[in-house]
């Protein structure tokens, strides 16, 4: 019957995908294995077996709980944060270049973070991590966050307008952290600099729930709304047309998106270009369905930032690179082809 030959086909498109979230997972697994390995002190599998089960020697057991197992849960956690946030983002305004990176984000966290060393005196701790300093980054993303909502209100400011505001955001925010460095004292800038440093290190467990605590709620609702997201992809006449609630759903996923986003930048420094990648990757794979989108992208992302981190760790070995370097390095070509590939941003 051609009812059931179009049920099959369905259902073996559905397989096909879900296949590819498999290999998603195994290859995440796996690197999360890699992760716990790598490094100046060796960890073969028997050391991960018996640290794992509390029989390993002192040192093995602090190196894996509180070094090499909160990276690799950062690396998942941020790149799941920063994965979903753009594809949120690149749905709702309609353009491929959006991400947190990308519409200011990041930015608003430096400035408050550079305000905290610099004019609250917090430059003697920045190395730690202070709740000074985290509660300023995480202010400043918040500004950048509600400037981007407040626009996304006004009528008639379109999608492609958005990204424009994220570019002039992000020069306000570094030209604001700038200023604040030029009367700055070296401690001041060198803590500054330091902290701008994406770098998974800087990561806790303490902080790691925070994250999660984030991410969790946004990823819940992102995947309960997935059909209402593939609904205005096609337009947001189609989308109202089908008893969407365009503006709303537009305003809550910014929110959400931007909130997770600001988190991760709070407690990790700047990570580029991850919410960029991940989506556009997950797209050629599975397509635009975001009931796969979404979970993909962050799964994806967390995957490419585990990467990025282990080939920080050793390519210049003992000497450890901030990951948040190689993310900038590897999706600053990407953005430029994007931007040639879709001539621009779309009105």
């Amino acid at each position: 019957m051609p009812g059931a030959s179009l049920q099959e086909q369905y259902a073996r498109h559905v397989r096909r995908k879900l296949y590819m979230g498999l290999v998603l997972l195994a290859l995440t697994a796996g690197a999360v294995l890699l992760s716990v390995r790598a490094g100046a002190y060796p960890l073969g599998f028997r050391a991960l077996g018996a640290a794992l089960t509390g029989r390993a020697d002192a040192a093995a057991q602090h190196i894996f709980w509180q070094i090499r197992l909160p990276q690799a849960a950062a690396a998942l956690l941020a790149g799941a944060s920063l994965g979903l946030a753009g594809a949120a983002m690149q749905t709702v305004l309609r353009n491929p270049l959006a991400s947190p990176f990308t519409l200011g984000v990041s930015q608003g966290a430096v400035f408050g973070a550079v305000f905290a060393i610099t004019v609250l005196g917090a430059a003697g701790a920045a190395a730690g991590l202070p709740h000074l300093i985290l509660a300023c980054a995480f202010g400043g993303a918040l500004a950048a966050v509600f400037a981007l909502i407040c626009l996304s209100a006004l009528r008639d400011f379109s999608p492609a307008a958005l990204i424009l505001a994220g570019v002039a955001i992000n020069a306000f925010f570094g030209a604001a952290a700038m200023l604040l460095q030029y009367f700055a004292s070296d401690i001041e800038i060198a803590s500054a600099v330091f902290w701008s440093f994406g770098d998974l290190k800087k990561a806790r467990w303490p902080q790691l729930a925070a994250i999660a605590a984030a991410l969790l709620p946004a990823a819940a609702y992102f995947l309960r709304q997935a059909w209402q997201f593939n609904a205005m992809a096609w337009g947001d006449d189609t989308a109202w047309s089908l008893g969407v609630r365009v503006r709303a759903l537009r305003f809550t996923a910014l929110t959400l998106a931007a909130l997770t986003a600001a988190v991760t930048t709070a407690f990790l420094g700047i990570i580029g270009f991850v919410g960029l990648i991940a989506p556009h990757m997950v797209r050629v794979l599975v397509g635009p369905d975001h009931r796969f989108l979404f979970p993909y992208s962050a799964l994806a992302a967390g995957l490419l930032l585990l990467a990025a981190d282990l080939l920080a760790r050793t390519a210049m070995a003992p000497v450890v690179l901030p990951v948040g370097i190689l993310t900038s390095f590897a999706g600053a070509p990407l953005f430029l082809y994007l931007l040639v590939k879709h001539r621009g941003v779309r009105s």
